[in-house]
């Protein structure tokens, strides 16, 4: 019987940090609810109504870059664009914004 238990821990134990955790629906998973950093890369377009259902909304652009602020977090996103994806997202001050 201890071998069972024995073999049955040494087959399970590795598996217990296979869980992924993906964090709630609508959210990155990299970072807090406010971080958009797990966008880099995605389509523009695509991606633009995710950004917008975690509460920000575009403040202003400037050629490709363009600026986003979230009222309720006080975060604030720079999210360059190039070939039409997301090729850089950087976190700001609010007062980037």
């Amino acid at each position: 019987m201890k071998k069972i238990i024995f073999a049955a821990t040494v087959i399970a134990l590795p598996l217990a940090g296979c869980v992924e955790d993906t964090g709630s629906a609508g959210t990155p998973a990299v970072g807090s609810s406010s971080d958009l950093s797990a966008f880099e890369g995605a389509k523009a377009g695509q991606a633009e109504m995710g950004i917008q259902n975690l509460g920000y909304e575009l403040i202003r652009s400037e050629g490709l870059t363009s600026y986003w602020f979230n009222r309720s977090t006080g975060a604030c996103a720079e999210i360059t664009t190039s070939d039409g994806r997301y090729s850089s997202i950087n976190m700001l001050p609010a007062g980037d914004c």
